[in-house]
């Protein structure tokens, strides 16, 4: 996994919903600071805010012509976030798998199943 601080950043620019609203309509494509501002229904300062967070973060690069700022989202920021979720991916499937199960055999009418759950709880 990579390193914290980058971590850290990562996820914290993706916390916020505007953020993500970004993201979303760059992932359609390159696009102005003005095109991801305009569905926001935010102040254009508010929204040089959220892409400069994205841009230390390692989310999204801009390239400047004239008085154009063009954003693209980078590819290898959001690996960040992806490689930490693919790390616990398999507890989750093994808890997600555990519980169908237990759900199963709850609904079976299976009594050994809720003598276990009320065990694990304890």
């Amino acid at each position: 996994m990579r390193d914290t601080p980058r971590l850290d950043d990562v996820f914290g620019a993706l916390a916020d919903p505007s953020r993500r609203a970004i993201l979303a309509r760059l992932a359609q494509g390159e696009a102005t600071v003005g095109d991801v501002a305009a569905p926001l229904n935010m102040a254009l300062p508010s929204v040089s805010k959220h892409v400069r967070i994205l841009e230390r973060s390692g989310l999204i690069q801009r390239r400047v012509e004239g008085r154009r700022h063009w954003l693209r989202l980078r590819p290898d920021g959001l690996r960040t976030a992806g490689e930490l979720l693919d790390f616990y991916r398999p507890f989750w499937e093994a808890s997600v798998d555990r519980l169908a199960m237990l759900t199963k055999e709850l609904a079976d009418g299976d009594p050994s199943a809720r003598t276990g759950a009320s065990e694990d709880r304890g």
